[in-house]
């Protein structure tokens, strides 16, 4: 018989999270910035929040939507060792696309939990300014699974359009469901609910002259989220057109019901959930589970709606018992439809907006939304709270928390 190991130290817990602003893409305060600079900048504040020294720390996980050019290079090392991380510490990067956050903290948490690595970093670091000018040019495609799914490589907006097409969500509700959630960003900001997320960086910004071009650097502090729109209305957004009209006469996804392009970074400190209580550190939350679901990559949009169930019937839960729910809003077609398909109300999805007017860095999202929900459950006194979204290449992902 094989020899047992040993047992896990405890449930793992969220003891401290922390993320930059979000700033446009190409035109926002990042656009000069390193992803390893973003991802050190939030791995020192988040270890700093915990209270814990960077030399206790095991090993730094990151999430990277694309971890090539200025996030590559294992970004999740040179992010740790910008934000003061010793090298005695390990580090490693993933990718799962849009939930490369949320799994880097998955990740993390179950070697806390099956490994018992006491102390852990994980969360997302995205630089879309930097990084996707070189991935246009650099995307080389397999031949064979070229011809055969050509569907893996095809434009996250083309799966938006097909999965509001074969699902009947119209143009008209998904731009009232973009009004919300600029509305609902919008109030958040004027109430200050994002301000304990957040911590302000100080970097170099190029900014282009309009009537020159010419391109001049300057000192920047980023110091909240900068992309969403206040006062954005239904008249403001239904007139625009769907971008791929020309290709599609029913396409109906527009700038105003997708999610922008931005750049950030998040992370959380992960650790045993005996350790937390050792230091005497009260934890934002507890992990409880994650799950991962597979569909064609043409429908990546309908991922959630696969996950999210899978997740909920391992730990003996019904959707009904979900206090709250972070679901990315790539486009608005994606909350929409799994509101629709699952049965969660709207008052418990998204309730202070998301990706549609903060933005989307890809990578950091996931982790954003964990430190997000948690410190908005603390908020609401709620219990079960649950993070998910869709995923390139026809997947979906979601994780499950409990608040304390």
């Amino acid at each position: 018989p094989c020899a047992a190991g040993p047992a896990p130290m405890s449930r793992a817990v969220i003891a401290s999270t922390a993320r930059t602003g979000l700033a446009k893409s190409y035109r926002g305060g990042f656009n000069q910035t390193h992803g390893a600079a973003l991802a050190g900048h939030v791995i020192k504040h988040a270890i700093a929040r915990a209270g814990v020294e960077a030399g206790e720390v095991e090993d730094v996980i990151m999430g990277c939507g694309f971890p090539e050019g200025a996030t590559g290079y294992n970004v999740a090392r040179t992010g740790a060792t910008w934000g003061g991380v010793p090298f005695s510490a390990s580090a490693t990067t993933i990718n799962r696309f849009c939930a490369s956050g949320l799994q880097a903290i998955a990740s993390a948490a179950h070697a806390v939990a099956v490994d018992g690595v006491p102390i852990a970093v994980a969360g997302g670091v995205e630089s879309i300014s930097l990084v996707q000018p070189l991935v246009a040019k650099s995307t080389v495609k397999e031949p064979r699974l070229e011809e055969a799914h050509p569907e893996l490589w095809m434009p996250m907006i083309d799966t938006a359009d097909l999965v509001a097409q074969r699902y009947g969500v119209s143009r008209a509700d998904q731009d009232a469901y973009a009004v919300e959630s600029q509305r609902r960003v919008a109030a958040a900001q004027e109430a200050g609910l994002f301000d304990a997320e957040i911590v302000p960086m100080e970097v170099t910004m190029a900014v282009k002259d309009k009537q020159t071009g010419a391109v001049s650097s300057v000192a920047y502090t980023v110091t909240k989220d900068e992309c969403n729109r206040p006062g954005t209305t239904l008249a403001s957004i239904e007139g625009l057109e769907p971008v791929r009209l020309e290709i599609d006469p029913k396409a109906t996804i527009t700038a105003g019901n997708a999610s922008q392009l931005s750049d950030g970074a998040s992370a959380c400190v992960v650790m045993s959930e005996a350790e937390a209580s050792r230091r005497g550190i009260s934890p934002l939350g507890i992990f409880k589970g994650f799950a991962v679901a597979g569909c064609g990559p043409e429908e990546m949009g309908i991922g959630p709606v696969l996950a999210v169930p899978r997740l909920l019937g391992r730990h003996g839960l019904t959707v009904d018992d979900v206090d709250l729910w972070e679901l990315n809003e790539a486009f608005a077609v994606v909350p929409l439809h799994a509101s629709r398909a699952l049965g969660i109300p709207l008052d418990k999805l998204n309730v202070n907006g998301g990706s549609i007017a903060v933005g989307h860095p890809f990578g950091m999202t996931g982790s954003r939304q964990v430190g997000h929900v948690l410190l908005e459950g603390k908020r609401r006194g709620a219990k079960h709270v649950v993070v998910t979204m869709c995923v390139a290449g026809g997947m979906g992902a979601a994780g499950l928390f409990e608040v304390c």
